[in-house]
Formats: structure tokens, sequence, C-alpha cells
């Protein structure tokens, strides 16, 4: 049987230094494309996401002028669901870790 100090001195602690690549958050980024209206694409990120009119209007400008968004980050199977969302609603999205 093991002392509690023994079991202590076993145990390891994670740090943000330590953590390993499939502990980084994920990011769905959506594209620009020449198909969907700025208008249509700030109303896919309200609905879909919920943010407010001037964050998704940011996020759609964002995509207009540099080519792209980070529209969302978290686990992979949440990221997963929001770029097949995404898909649904026809803009283009990936995803890919968080670096």
């Amino acid at each position: 049987m093991s002392t509690p100090v023994e079991l202590e001195q076993t145990q390891v602690d994670p740090s943000a230094e330590t953590l390993g690549a499939e502990d980084k958050p994920w990011m769905t980024i959506v594209w620009n494309d020449p198909v969907n209206l700025m208008s249509y694409v700030t109303y896919v990120f309200q609905k879909l996401f919920g943010y407010n009119r001037d964050k998704a209007t940011k996020l759609m400008l964002d995509v207009h002028q540099k080519g792209r968004a980070v529209v969302s980050s978290g686990s992979k199977e949440k990221v997963e669901g929001d770029v097949a969302k995404l898909h649904a609603a026809g803009l283009w999205a990936t995803m890919q870790r968080d670096s």
C-alpha cells in the first residue's frame, strides 16, 4: 500500500507548457467567397453563433477584407459541428488547431 506522500509525488499536474497538441482548442475559420452577400454572412453569424449585429458585422468585414475570420473555437467536436452548420448555410468554412 502506498502512503499519501508517494502518491503525491507520482501525480502530475499539467501546466500550460506541458499540454500536448490535443489539448489546444480548435478554431472555425470562414473564408471569403464570391457567392454570398455580406448581409447574408452577417445574418448567418447572428443566427448560428448568437452574435450581436456589431460583432457579426465585424467578423463579416474580416472575411470580406482579410479573406478569412475565426468565428468560433473550442473542442474538436464543437468546431466540427460549427463547420457543418456553416456548410449547410452555404459558407466556406474549415477548422484548424489554435496555434
